[in-house]
């Protein structure tokens, strides 16, 4: 996502780190993917969405993508959650909280605005929403 210098000067004010920034700047893992074994979406009370796509090989994330319709917080926050799974199994991935995707994004004092803190539970919860549904058809 192209921002303008006035743009990333308004997130640094906000306080968010320089990582949060480059990721929504790069759009890291953002997109569709093809033929994903697991897919979640969670919307949040802000009405902001995130939809997580996976590939799982042997009970492993090997792929981790996503959707999003919201704020920039959604945004770095769906790209902390799919980086911080990628490698992960799934028992593992489930368990990932706030606090595994603020300090993931962390630099020096930054990480997300604590207004900014919702967006990463809707991550958290389209992640764990793809992995209970790939659990749930495998029965």
């Amino acid at each position: 996502m192209e921002l303008s210098e006035g743009k990333l000067e308004l997130l640094r004010e906000a306080g968010y780190s320089e990582k949060a920034i480059r990721y929504l700047q790069n759009d890291i893992n953002v997109g569709k993917m093809e033929n994903p074994d697991a897919v979640g979406d969670y919307t949040g009370e802000c009405g902001d969405t995130i939809r997580t796509f996976l590939k799982i090989n042997e009970g492993r994330v090997v792929e981790a993508k996503f959707i999003y319709s919201g704020c920039a917080g959604a945004g770095s926050s769906g790209s902390a959650i799919t980086e911080l799974t990628k490698g992960k199994e799934l028992a593992e991935a489930i368990k990932l909280s706030l606090g595994n995707v603020l300090e993931h994004l962390k630099v020096g004092e930054e990480s997300l605005p604590e207004s900014k803190h919702d967006c990463c539970e809707i991550a958290i919860r389209s992640l764990r929403g793809a992995i209970e549904n790939y659990l749930r058809d495998l029965t």
